[in-house]
């Protein structure tokens, strides 16, 4: 299965979807139009019982460059009494997508095959995952713009690195080879240019052996769980676990078991 946008490739197979973002001529820059297919293109897999597990990468050399830069040119040129608002409208489709990313029922997996910088290092920290090819570098670099992380990497960075070195990143903008990120647990593997997606598929599918409903209730609760006092988190847990008492993959995975006991004890 094979789903086709202008900027966005999204193919399917063995119940593993690849989104790649495909501007390779401009090191996969994110523009306005990209963000809305980002957007429908997560939301077509998201509900797509087909897809237990999606693995976001780059096209061509690098895996994201940011923000594309006639959209800051365009910025520039904006009228000061428009130029606020419009802003904020651009950040709201840029929050739609990466908050469709961060809420994708599934497991999900950075497979990083080149630079990611800006909105592109934030997008690989949203995911539940990170593989890095040892091309790959990072970079929160938008302090020499003048900006702050505006694609969910002053939420993501901090959880992953603790919140000192996520100041030491953002404050320097400085870059960040495939090692040290891996030592600091800014990503997860490291693996060589040539095996980066089959190692990204292989642990999506993994991943995502289990009962669908069972990772997406979990996956959401996790995704909370520094936000939420214990007793949230033990309520959350029990309503969720009602549900998967209900489901398919629980009943036979019972029947199964005690099947398989009772011959045992026979």
């Amino acid at each position: 299965m094979s789903m086709g946008f202008e900027a966005i490739r999204l193919d399917v197979e063995s119940g593993v979807a690849t989104l790649t973002l495909h501007r390779p001529e401009k090191r996969n820059a994110i523009n306005d139009a990209m963000r809305g297919e980002l957007a429908a293109a997560l939301d077509a897999a998201g509900g797509d019982a087909a897809v237990r597990a999606l693995v976001v990468t780059g096209s061509g050399r690098g895996f994201c460059a940011g923000g594309d830069v006639q959209g800051m040119m365009q910025r520039m040129a904006e009228p000061a009494t428009a130029l606020a608002f419009n802003g904020w409208s651009r950040q709201q489709r840029t929050h739609h997508a990466v908050a469709a990313l961060h809420a994708f029922p599934k497991p999900t997996i950075a497979a990083v095959n080149g630079s990611a910088t800006g909105l592109g290092c934030d997008i690989a920290l949203c995911c539940d995952f990170i593989v890095a090819s040892t091309a790959a570098t990072f970079a929160m670099s938008y302090i020499h713009r003048g900006l702050i992380p505006d694609g969910g990497g002053l939420y993501f960075l901090p959880r992953r690195v603790g919140l000192p070195r996520a100041k030491e990143l953002i404050f320097t903008g400085r870059r960040v080879d495939p090692d040290e990120a891996l030592r600091i647990g800014m990503i997860d593997r490291v693996t060589a240019p040539e095996a980066l997606l089959a190692e990204a598929r292989g642990w999506a599918a993994e991943l995502s052996h289990g009962s669908a409903a069972a990772l997406a209730l979990g996956k959401s609760i996790l995704d909370q769980t520094f936000e939420l006092t214990v007793d949230q988190v033990f309520a959350m847990g029990s309503q969720a676990q009602a549900i998967c008492y209900t489901t398919g993959e629980h009943h036979q995975s019972v029947a199964a078991f005690l099947n398989k006991t009772g011959k045992k004890e026979g």
